[in-house]
C-alpha cells in the first residue's frame, strides 16, 4: 500500500468516520491508524483475516464514495491551498489589498 492511499484513506477517515458502523470505525482505525497487520486484528477478534480484509475494503469503498458525494476533503485541499496563497501574498509588501480580498472571497465560496 502506497503512502499516498494510506494519507488519502486516513484523511476521507477523519472526516467521514462517524458515517462507518462502529466495527467498521474499529477495524480501519486498528489498520491505518494503529497499523495492525489484518492478521493482528482478525486474531484480536476471532475472525478470519479474509473478513477484516473485506471489511476494510468495504469501508474504503465506502468512504471514496462519501467524498465523491460530498466532497469534504477536496474543499479542504482547496482551502489550505488558498489560506498558503494569502500567506505568500501578505508577506509581499507589493501586493494589494484587493488581492487579498478576493481570495478571502473565495475561501468563504468553500464553507
Amino acid at each position: 500500500m502506497t503512502l499516498i492511499k494510506t494519507t488519502r484513506i486516513n484523511f476521507l477517515f477523519d472526516f467521514y468516520q462517524s458515517l462507518l458502523t462502529d466495527k467498521q470505525r474499529t477495524y480501519m482505525d486498528l489498520y491505518y491508524l494503529e497499523d495492525l497487520s489484518l492478521g493482528e486484528i482478525a486474531e484480536e477478534y476471532g475472525i478470519s483475516r479474509q473478513a477484516v480484509y473485506d471489511n476494510v475494503r468495504r469501508s474504503e469503498m465506502m468512504l471514496e464514495d462519501y467524498e465523491l458525494k460530498l466532497n469534504l476533503f477536496s474543499k479542504f485541499q482547496q482551502r489550505l491551498e488558498i489560506i498558503g496563497d494569502m500567506e505568500k501574498l501578505l508577506t509581499d509588501s507589493t501586493v494589494q489589498s484587493d488581492e487579498i480580498r478576493k481570495l478571502l472571497d473565495t475561501l468563504k465560496d468553500y464553507m
